[in-house]
C-alpha cells in the first residue's frame, strides 16, 4: 500500500475527522460504493496504515490540568542505556509523547498531570530515577494554541485532503 490514491487519502481524512462514521457515510465522502470502501479500509488496517481507533478526551475535564514539555539529556548514548530509557518512558502513562531529538536535548517528552505538585513528585519519583538521566529542563505549557491529532494528508496533486473547494 505504498501508493495511496485519492480515494484512500479521502477515506483517511474522513476517518481522522470522525472515525464513528458508517461505511455508507465514508463511501459517500470518498465517492465510492460501500463494498469497495469497506475493502479499502480493511486493507489499510491490515497494512498498518490505520493503527487503531480512539476517542479524544478533554484532558482538563478529566483532571489533567498541567501539561509540561521536558527536555531530557542522558549521560551516555550506549545502546543499552537508550533502550532502557525508552522502555521506561513507554511504560510511564503520564508521559504521553516522547521524541528523540537533535539540538540541546536528547529527548523531548510531554507529561500530563493534575498539578505542579504532582509534576514535582513525577520528577523526583520517576524521571530523575531513570537510568542515565542527567539533566531535565521543564517548560510548563500556559496555553495550548493547537493540539491537532489529524495528520496533514495530501491528495494526489498536492491539495490537502478533506478540504472542500470553494
Amino acid at each position: 500500500m505504498d501508493n495511496l490514491d485519492r480515494h484512500d487519502v479521502l477515506l483517511l481524512a474522513e476517518l481522522q475527522r470522525d472515525s464513528r462514521q458508517t461505511v455508507q457515510q465514508l463511501a459517500s465522502a470518498a465517492g465510492l460504493s460501500s463494498t469497495p470502501c469497506w475493502k479499502r479500509v480493511k486493507d489499510m488496517e491490515a497494512a498498518g496504515i490505520i493503527r487503531g481507533y480512539t476517542a479524544l478526551v478533554d484532558r482538563e475535564k478529566v483532571g489533567l490540568s498541567l501539561c509540561v514539555l521536558a527536555e531530557v539529556n542522558l549521560t551516555r548514548h550506549h545502546e543499552d542505556d537508550v533502550r532502557r530509557f525508552e522502555e521506561a518512558v513507554a511504560a510511564e502513562p503520564r508521559i504521553v509523547s516522547c521524541y528523540a531529538t537533535t539540538g540541546q536535548a536528547d529527548y523531548v517528552i510531554k507529561v500530563l498531570v493534575p498539578d505542579i505538585k504532582r509534576y514535582e513528585s513525577f520528577l523526583h519519583e520517576t524521571l530523575f530515577k531513570l537510568a542515565g538521566v542527567t539533566h531535565v529542563r521543564s517548560s510548563v505549557v500556559l496555553k495550548e494554541v493547537k493540539a491537532e491529532t489529524r495528520l496533514p494528508l495530501e491528495a494526489p496533486g498536492g491539495r490537502p485532503a478533506g478540504r472542500r473547494s470553494r
